[in-house]
């Protein structure tokens, strides 16, 4: 079995030639205790949990195949990754694809020459990333000028681990209330293995180490902090920033963080890097949530830990993306051709199952993946209408600016917002609601910090920008899997006419599709104009309004 233990590489003198770098996963399921309290059927890949990282350097070409060996299809996205003109890469079972067949097999390219940094790849087919599909990816930096900040390259992943296959938690969300059902308390990974048995990293005084953070979480947060060490924060999802002194990290599910830390002179003590993970939204209960672990920093074998007094999350410098600035200085898009606001919407509907929707209906996936309908009718691509209201699609003109307001005006759930295709400029936040006690805070100077995760707080709404360069149909959507599997997303048809003229499916994934019993063409329902003869009604959830304005 692969022994997940932080992998430290050394940074100096590292100039690798562009290369094609082949990783097969050969996808199957397999019972195994992970947390050492529960045996279930899990999903791993070439017979292992956890799935070792993948590492390439800038430049190189990934070329990740999945074998299938599931009883239903499945598909592998790389979070973060652009998958610039090459859409149909994506992953996003539904939107891009219609998913491997069982006993079937693909090959994902994923181009890397455009971006470095810190990633990871999870399946987007039902709950397969969850019950264990999925593991980092870190693109290595070319650039000199980076290798030379930190000697030591350290990588830090973090996991949710549930009780049992996530596809029985949403079976029982169809039958069962959800007022009574006990909460399900994951357990912690580490790095692949149980938070409690955490390997120790090693330190030598002065050296300075990189610590690349990653929530691999479908769930929960994380919270990281090095006590005695100031963290200086140098990428947030792969966007490299000015370096900015935090304190302490608060990861969403889904989002990274890489960090300078500078060991400190003397042997005399070790330190502890404390990991807290939480949820605000589900009732605390003592030893479940939070919960509190600890990864030993070794400075010298037999030296004691060094402790420090206990304090308050407010007392505690954490990272703020809106204090943040991109290392390459790209300035607030301007000016804004379409602004668009979206709020979170909720319905609880009988049994108390609940819906989530980002705009007028909840998400539901169609027959017709919408790549596949935008790039098969024609002129009428640039209309909502070929599709489905449940795909809340949003249709965008090549290379405009949009501002998007996205709202969460709930008092008790906070969500987390990935955008595939884009790292989104982090504009403004602030509160939902008037007369709240909420702060405006808006970025600092003419360089906003980019990334492709943002949390949604409570209360509060945030406003992000793209530039519409990127022709493709992009997931939006929230990356607690609950809420993404009970609604909460939107899609982007970015650009339908230059796609039409600059995409070309593989063959493959239209075969795929047939043996699915899904079409490849048309629109939503695979018919022609806007009849969507065939397709349930989408469940519209009511809320506060949601608005369009320019072209």
């Amino acid at each position: 079995m692969f022994a997940y233990t932080l992998l430290i590489l050394l940074a100096g003198g590292l100039q690798v030639l562009a290369a094609r770098v082949k990783v097969t996963w050969d996808v199957g399921y397999l019972n195994i205790s992970r947390d050492g309290s529960t045996t279930w059927r899990a999903i791993g890949a070439n017979g292992q949990l956890p799935i070792p990282p993948v590492y390439v350097t800038q430049g190189d070409i990934l070329e990740l195949t999945a074998i299938n060996h599931l009883d239903k299809p499945v598909s592998l996205h790389a979070h973060g990754l652009f998958q610039r003109n090459s859409a149909y890469y994506d992953g996003a079972g539904f939107t891009t694809e219609c998913g491997i067949p069982p006993g079937s097999q693909f090959t994902y390219i994923i181009e890397t020459r455009d971006q470095s940094g810190t990633y990871w790849v999870h399946s987007h087919y039902g709950t397969e990333g969850i019950d264990g599909l999925r593991t980092a990816l870190v693109i290595l930096d070319q650039d000199a000028s980076l290798l030379d900040e930190y000697d030591e390259d350290v990588l830090l992943a973090l996991e949710d681990w549930g009780q049992e296959p996530n596809d029985n938690l949403l079976e029982r969300l169809k039958t069962l209330s959800l007022v009574g059902m006990p909460p399900n308390h994951p357990s912690v990974l580490i790095n692949g293995i149980n938070a409690n048995l955490s390997q120790p990293i090693r330190f030598t005084p002065g050296r300075r180490y990189r610590l690349r953070v990653i929530s691999m979480s479908f769930t929960y947060w994380f919270k990281v902090r090095l006590p005695g060490h100031t963290m200086q924060v140098i990428e947030a999802d792969g966007i490299y920033s000015q370096p900015s002194a935090a304190d302490g990290l608060d990861l969403g599910p889904g989002q990274r963080y890489s960090v300078i830390i500078t060991a400190q002179e003397l042997l005399e003590f070790n330190y502890a890097l404390n990991v807290t993970f939480y949820s605000n939204f589900i009732a605390r209960m003592q030893g479940l949530t939070p919960r509190y672990h600890q990864v030993p920093i070794v400075y010298r074998d037999d030296a004691p830990i060094k402790t420090f007094p206990m304090i308050e999350d407010h007392e505690v410098k954490w990272v703020d993306e809106l204090f943040m600035e991109p290392r390459d200085k790209q300035i607030l898009l301007e000016p804004v051709d379409q602004h668009i606001v979206r709020n979170v919407k909720a319905l609880t509907r009988e049994l108390g199952i609940p819906s989530y929707a980002f705009g007028d209906y909840a998400y539901d996936p169609v027959p017709v993946p919408p790549l596949f309908t935008a790039l098969t009718t024609g002129d009428m691509a640039l209309s909502p209408s070929v599709y489905a209201p449940q795909l809340n699609a949003i249709i965008l003109q090549h290379n405009h600016v949009v501002e998007l307001e996205l709202r969460n005006p709930d008092s008790l759930i906070v969500h987390t917002y990935h955008s595939h295709g884009h790292a989104f400029q982090v504009v403004e936040s602030g509160p939902v609601h008037k007369n709240s006690s909420i702060p405006v805070k808006r970025f600092r100077g003419r360089q906003p910090m980019r990334r492709d995760t943002i949390t949604l707080a409570t209360g509060r709404y945030v406003r992000v920008r793209i530039k519409a360069d990127n022709p493709g149909v992009w997931y939006q959507h929230c990356h607690q899997e609950q809420h993404n599997f009970s609604g909460l997303a939107f899609t982007l048809i970015e650009a339908p006419d230059v796609m039409q003229r600059t995409l070309r499916v593989p063959q493959e994934m239209l075969e795929f599709c047939r043996v699915l019993g899904h079409p490849t063409q048309g629109n939503s329902a695979g018919r022609a104009g806007s009849d969507m003869t065939g397709i349930k009604p989408p469940l519209k959830i009511h809320g506060l309004p949601d608005s369009t304005s320019g072209s």
